[in-house]
């Protein structure tokens, strides 16, 4: 019964609507990214707007024009990752209990394809290895257009899931920090340390369902402490 449940919300999360922060971003631009994160992968820190540019087919100047400086292209380069980790929006007034559990399980798997891929374990990596340096400006970049901006777009949703009743809990902060724990678990860690960690979409699929299902036994309604 557990397994048929798991893969109605499956499908429940495969037929969700796709929302992207990203609108802004012309196609171009999107390609200049995307050959950032590729680059980034390969060269780790030493990554400059010249090799940007040569790899992009772009000059130079379109880059300054575009994002300012290295710091406002490593910006643009978190949030464009961030972007792919999508919010499945819900009504307030007609929250049902599967639709935000599809709403959680959506964010849940987009944001465990992101930390496993190579461009997110890279800029990660290149974070971490300037933290604490004089020069840890990339991880201000990545906490501010990451992680935080992260739970701000999903915190609206644990607050609705409240408001419906569906969710119970005192801070949203520690909501969403006990959220993103259940679906991060040890997986970035450990890929941060070099374990050769596959995931297939599967395999995530499963996760995030479990993940939600988790949050929703310590925060649901009549089913977790009062007042969590």
């Amino acid at each position: 019964m557990a397994a048929a449940f798991i893969e109605q919300e499956k499908s429940l999360l495969q037929a969700s609507v796709d929302i992207d922060t990203s609108e802004a971003l012309t196609e171009r631009q999107k390609a200049v990214l995307d050959a950032a994160l590729r680059l980034l992968v390969e060269e780790g820190d030493q990554l400059t707007m010249t090799a940007v540019a040569r790899r992009a087919s772009c000059s130079k100047e379109t880059l300054y024009k575009w994002f300012g400086d290295r710091d406002g292209l490593l910006t643009a380069i978190v949030q464009w990752q961030a972007s792919k980790v999508r919010v499945v929006p819900v009504d307030g007034k007609g929250l049902t209990l599967a639709s935000l559990t599809v709403s959680l399980a959506r964010f849940a798997s987009d944001w465990l394809k992101v930390i496993s891929s190579d461009t997110s374990i890279a800029l990660n990596r290149v974070a971490i290895g300037r933290a604490g340096s004089g020069n840890d400006d990339l991880g201000a970049i990545v906490l501010e257009n990451g992680r935080f901006a992260l739970a701000r777009r999903l915190k609206p949703v644990l607050e609705a899931g409240r408001q419906a009743g569906l969710l119970e809990f005192s801070d949203a902060e520690v909501a969403f920090r006990t959220f993103f724990g259940l679906v991060a678990r040890d997986v970035q860690i450990r890929l941060l340390l070099g374990d050769r960690l596959k995931l297939t979409d599967a395999a995530i699929g499963g996760d995030a369902v479990r993940a939600t299902q988790q949050f929703l036994a310590l925060h649901g309604a009549k089913t977790g402490p009062q007042g969590l």
